[in-house]
């Protein structure tokens, strides 16, 4: 009898939590959010209907189709998306009052890095300590890295490269090689590489170390991006996330094991380098920036913390980078009259027998600058909003009062096709960023979020986008199998196109 009533007990209480009070709450309504339309009819009762969104593989264009009726749109209970370009400085100005949403610490482990760090404070010790290693005039020293990487990439383009596809003729399947861009990212943090690239060794096989010192061979994008979509549709329900991710795990055995590996690569990476610096090796790299300041004195940080700022720099430099590269060489073949604006640009400063290009060649070129904007903001890598909190006493936003303790977001997809901003916002235009309206498109574009916390691999990511695009266009001639074809896109935290197969060949014969 007592089994019976406890069971009923806990039955009802978990209904009461997770059911009925969130439907008292929704007509209680004490923040008044209902005044805001829902994405879908259960987003002002559950969180859980974002989830639902986010499994689906691409909430950012629901979110999209949302705002064509509202510039706010409530997307959870506590929760609300903006569209309107006004509300950045709100949400991601240097004077918000906003700080970084509980969403957060969800995925955090157990040390912040500074993409994922809450407290203030806590972000400006860590954003100076890396800032000199990210500035553009230490970042130039390293362009031998960025070049190593695209070298590497045109050597395995050589190799594939095929017959001048004949005119009104599409490239037979035999013909087309899938094309994964490098990223220099990764062996920027490290000088030693972090994955053979499968255009180049055939695979993406990297050694993986447990913590008591077992070593392994994993595939790094698998165990990069199955944690990502698993982490992604399932931290919006924040209360949920932590039940739900140890489901995942249980009826997903392969996704444990990938996480494990991805945690495992790190931490091989990190001991590794760990052992050069003790052993005294004198490295240029942002390891180096975390162990010590520019006078040689240690910063002090934890190793746990120097392992979580790694794994960042492993994972969202390097991803988002390649996915950037990758939605570029895509618009620019859909737009042939772009590609040719662009080599007629590249063909007047670089000789026919350059292969990688030097970036203070290019660095300054208009159209080039443009073709990489416009792709970025096209298709931004990281499309969703990355949510923020209003202070416990609010916080104004486009005008409204809105109470404390509410997630606010804005995505850069939605904002980026704002029509009154951008005008034509799905037509590839690289000349929109050339006209005097120039200086406020660049206050509409978050691709880089916005702010104190903006991205501090905007630099690096611009040097390694600018001269791999400009090295590859320039040497090679590149057709898509049809010209109606277009990319899978699915979007767990980054938006992620699947395998682009091209048909290659020389633009310029060699010389014998």
């Amino acid at each position: 009898m007592y089994g019976i009533i406890l069971f009923a007990v806990t039955a009802f209480s978990l209904f009461a939590y997770f059911i009925l009070w969130p439907v008292v709450d929704y007509f209680r309504d004490p923040k008044g959010l209902r005044k805001y339309p829902n994405l879908n009819f259960l987003s002002g009762v559950t969180d859980l209907s974002f989830m639902y969104e986010a499994r689906k593989g691409f909430r950012s264009n629901a979110l999209l189709e949302a705002h064509q009726k509202s510039p706010v749109v409530r997307i959870g209970p506590n929760s609300l998306s903006y569209s309107d370009i006004s509300a950045i400085k709100d949400i991601y100005g240097h004077n918000t009052k906003c700080v970084k949403d509980v969403f957060y610490d969800t995925l955090a482990g157990s040390h912040h890095h500074l993409a994922d760090v809450r407290d203030k404070l806590d972000h400006q010790r860590k954003r100076r300590i890396l800032s000199s290693a990210y500035a553009l005039k230490n970042l130039e020293g390293w362009e031998h890295k960025v070049a190593d990487k695209t070298e590497r990439f045109i050597k395995a383009a050589e190799a594939r490269c095929t017959e001048p596809l004949k005119k009104g003729e599409h490239p037979t399947p035999e013909s087309l090689t899938s094309t994964t861009v490098p990223t220099p990212t990764s062996s920027l943090s490290m000088p030693s590489p972090i994955l053979d690239f499968p255009n180049v060794s055939g695979h993406d096989l990297v050694t993986a170390e447990t913590m008591d010192g077992k070593l392994y061979q994993v595939n790094y994008r698998a165990c990069l991006h199955a944690t990502a979509k698993a982490q992604a549709g399932t931290v919006w329900a924040y209360d949920w996330y932590p039940f739900f991710w140890k489901v995942a795990k249980f009826f997903w055995r392969d996704l444990g094991k990938l996480n494990a590996g991805w945690n495992d690569i790190v931490w091989h990476r990190s001991t590794q380098r760990l052992a050069r610096y003790r052993a005294g090796e004198q490295l240029d790299d942002f390891f180096s920036a975390l162990m010590d300041d520019k006078n040689g004195n240690p910063n002090g940080m934890e190793w746990g913390e120097i392992v979580a700022e790694i794994s960042i720099m492993m994972n969202a430099g390097s991803d988002t980078t390649a996915i950037a590269m990758n939605n570029a060489m895509y618009l620019l073949l859909k737009n042939p009259e772009c590609l040719e604006k662009l080599r007629a640009e590249l063909d007047a400063v670089v000789e026919p027998s350059e292969t990688v290009i030097a970036y203070d060649t290019i660095r300054h070129l208009p159209y080039l600058r443009a073709c990489l904007d416009e792709a970025l903001r096209m298709f931004p890598p990281s499309t969703f909003g990355l949510p923020r909190r209003t202070p416990p006493e609010g916080a104004p936003i486009l005008g409204d009062f809105i109470p404390g303790e509410t997630s606010v977001s804005i995505s850069a997809y939605v904002a980026h096709r704002d029509e009154k901003v951008f005008p034509e916002p799905e037509k590839f235009k690289p000349e929109r960023w050339l006209g005097d309206d120039a200086k406020e498109l660049q206050a509409a574009f978050i691709t880089f979020s916005a702010g104190a916390r903006g991205c501090i691999g905007r630099n690096i990511s611009y040097l390694e986008q600018t001269v791999l695009l400009a090295s590859v266009v320039h040497m090679f001639e590149w057709a898509l199998p049809s010209p109606d074809w277009e990319p899978d896109l699915f979007e767990a935290f980054n938006l992620s196109p699947g395998p682009m197969p091209l048909k290659v060949w020389k633009r310029f014969e060699d010389k014998e």
